[in-house]
C-alpha cells in the first residue's frame, strides 16, 4: 500500500454538478477529505450521495466544477482509472465472484504474473500481507467467498481494495445486513485504515455510526450542499433539520388514536432457540412495541406469529378464535408481515411494483379464473399515489427503487391484503430521515382507523415517541411490559441487558 503522510489533503471537489437531461441531480456541491480523517457523508435517499460518489469513482463524469486528487487535476475516465488513482468504493451490495476464492477475488484483474503465468507463490505471499494489514491473517485465502458470512466477505472486498494501492475509499452504507459483531469488527478496520493514513468517506443513516468514527460531516439535499461541520459541535436535531429541511420536532409526528378491547393474545409463546414462553397482548387501534438486543427474540416473535418459523409450545388468540399460524391462513385472516429483510424475503426484487403489490392478494382482480390486469395496474397506481412512491410506473421493477421507496411498497403490500395486524419488523431500517417520518404518520393513522401493529426496532428514540406500549425483551424472554411512556432509555436498556431469570 502506498505510504501517505497523515493529514496531508488528499481529495478535493470544487462546485461539481451533474444533469440528467433536464434534472439537475448535483449543483455546486463541494468536499474536501484530509489523509488519515474519516469524513461523513450525510442525506436522505435521493439526495446526490450516490451521484457524487459516481463521479468520484468515473461511472459518470461531471458537467461543472473541479475534482484534485494528491493536489492533482482529477477526471477519471472510468472505473478502471479511479481505480488505478486510489479510488476504491465498498458498496453496500458486495460485488464479489461467489464461486472464487478468496484469493482470486482480491486480486482479480491486478494478479501477480511471471511470463505470462500467475506467479501464486508470490501473489499468496501478497494477499497474505494484506489480510495481516487488516488484522484478520486468519482468513484463508483457499476459502470460496460464497462460504463466509457477509462480514467476511465485506473484509475480502476491503482487502481487495488495499492491494490496488488506494488513497481514498468510500463506504455506502456498509452495515446495513450486518450483525453487530461485524459491524464492531468492520469499525475497528475503518480505523486501522485511517490511523495508516487512508482518506475515508463514510455514507450512512445512522447518526450514532458516524459520531463513533468520524470527525467532520458533510449534508447534502435535493443535490445541493445543506450543511458541513465538526461532528463535535453539532447535535443530531441540527443535522437532521439539515437533512430533512425541517426541524426535528416534525420527525416523530403523531396521530390521535383510541385504543380498544384486546384482538391478539399471546401466551407462553415457544420456539428452538427462542423465544421462551412469552406472553402479552395487544388491543384494537394499539402500537406496541418490541425492543431487544441482538439474539433477544423480537423477530422471532413476529416470524412465528404469522407462521414463518415453528411453535415448540404456547397458544395464540385472535379476534377470540385459536391461530394456528400459516402465511396463507394469517393473510386470509387479516395478518399482514414486513421483514427487516425486504431485499431476501420482504420483497421480490425482480418483480414489478404492480406484481409485488397484488400477489398475495388476487382476489378482487380475478373473475373465472382470468386476471383484470387492468384493474391491478390501477389499484397500484392508486396505492403509488397514496404513499408517494417514486417510480416511473406501476411495471418498473423492485431493484431499481431505492430502499425508502421499497419500504413504503412492502408496507403497501399488507395493508392491500386488509390487514388488520400488522407485524412490522425493523420497518424503518436503512431508510432516510423523510421516509421514516412518513412511516411514522402512516403507523399513527392506521392506529386511528382501528388496525393494531407490533413494531420491532434498534432505535429507541422511535420506539419511545411512536409506540402506545412497549415491551422489551432479553435472552428470548419477554422481561417486562409498559405504557411507552412510563419508560426512559436508561430503563431499557437495563432491562434488555438483565438476565431473565432474575425477573
Amino acid at each position: 500500500m502506498t505510504e501517505v503522510n497523515q493529514f496531508r489533503p488528499t481529495l478535493q471537489m470544487v462546485g461539481v454538478g451533474k444533469s440528467f437531461g433536464a434534472t439537475q441531480a448535483l449543483q455546486n456541491v463541494s468536499l474536501s477529505v484530509n489523509s488519515g480523517e474519516i469524513l461523513a457523508l450525510i442525506g436522505e435517499n435521493g439526495a446526490g450521495k450516490s451521484t457524487l460518489m459516481k463521479l468520484l469513482s468515473g461511472a459518470h463524469a461531471a458537467d461543472q466544477g473541479s475534482m484534485y486528487l494528491g493536489g492533482q487535476p482529477y477526471a477519471p475516465n472510468g472505473p478502471n482509472e479511479a481505480r488505478r488513482r486510489g479510488i476504491a468504493m465498498i458498496y453496500q451490495e458486495l460485488n464479489l465472484a461467489a464461486d472464487l476464492s478468496v484469493e482470486d477475488n482480491i486480486m482479480l484483474g491486478q494478479e501477480v504474473q511471471r511470463l505470462g503465468w500467475i506467479d501464486r507463490r508470490k501473489q499468496r505471499e501478497r494477499v497474505h500481507r494484506i489480510l495481516k494489514l487488516l488484522g484478520h491473517p486468519e482468513l484463508s485465502p483457499d476459502r470460496l467467498v460464497h462460504r463466509l458470512s457477509i462480514g467476511a466477505q465485506q473484509l475480502v472486498e476491503i482487502a481487495r481494495a488495499l492491494v490496488s494501492d488506494a488513497q481514498v475509499m468510500i463506504f455506502d452504507e456498509p452495515t446495513s445486513s450486518l450483525p453487530k459483531k461485524d459491524v464492531d469488527r468492520l469499525f475497528d478496520i475503518i480505523r486501522r485504515l485511517r490511523d495508516q493514513g487512508l482518506a475515508i468517506i463514510y455514507i450512512s443513516h445512522f447518526l450514532e455510526e458516524i459520531r463513533s468514527l468520524a470527525n467532520r460531516f458533510v449534508v447534502l439535499r435535493d443535490g445541493k450542499p445543506a450543511g458541513e461541520g465538526d461532528l463535535v459541535d453539532t447535535s443530531d436535531q441540527q443535522i437532521i433539520s439539515m437533512m430533512a429541511g425541517r426541524s426535528v420536532e416534525t420527525l416523530f409526528p403523531r396521530t390521535e388514536h383510541w385504543i380498544g378491547p384486546v384482538r391478539l393474545k399471546v401466551e407462553r409463546l415457544s420456539g428452538i432457540p427462542s423465544p421462551t414462553e412469552v406472553s402479552f397482548e395487544v388491543k384494537q387501534g394499539e402500537i406496541f412495541g418490541l425492543f431487544g438486543l441482538v439474539g433477544a427474540g423480537r423477530s422471532e416473535v413476529l416470524r412465528k406469529l404469522f407462521g414463518l418459523d415453528p411453535i415448540a409450545q404456547g397458544t395464540i388468540h385472535w379476534n377470540d378464535y385459536p391461530l394456528q399460524p400459516k402465511p396463507r391462513f394469517c393473510i386470509r385472516s387479516g395478518i399482514g408481515f414486513v421483514s427487516e429483510d425486504r431485499k431476501a424475503e420482504g420483497l421480490a426484487q425482480q418483480m414489478s411494483i404492480e406484481d409485488n403489490l397484488t400477489l398475495s392478494a388476487l382476489g378482487p382482480y380475478s373473475r373465472f379464473g382470468f386476471l383484470s390486469n387492468r384493474r391491478r395496474a390501477t389499484s397500484t397506481r392508486s396505492w403509488m399515489e397514496r404513499f408517494a412512491v417514486k417510480a416511473k410506473h406501476e411495471k418498473q421493477t423492485i431493484t431499481h427503487l431505492s430502499g425508502g421507496n421499497q419500504q413504503k411498497v412492502a408496507i403497501a403490500r399488507v395493508l392491500h391484503q386488509e390487514s388488520d395486524l400488522l407485524l412490522l419488523d425493523e420497518p424503518t431500517r436503512g431508510i432516510d430521515v423523510r421516509t421514516k417520518s412518513e412511516i411514522y404518520r402512516w403507523m399513527g393513522e392506521l392506529a386511528a382507523e382501528g388496525k393494531s401493529i407490533i413494531f420491532v426496532s434498534s432505535y429507541l428514540p422511535e420506539l419511545l415517541a411512536i409506540c402506545d406500549t412497549l415491551g422489551v425483551m432479553a435472552r428470548g424472554r419477554l422481561q417486562e411490559v409498559r405504557p411507552a411512556c412510563q419508560w426512559t432509555e436508561q430503563e431499557i436498556l437495563t432491562s434488555a441487558l438483565a438476565n431473565p431469570m432474575d425477573a
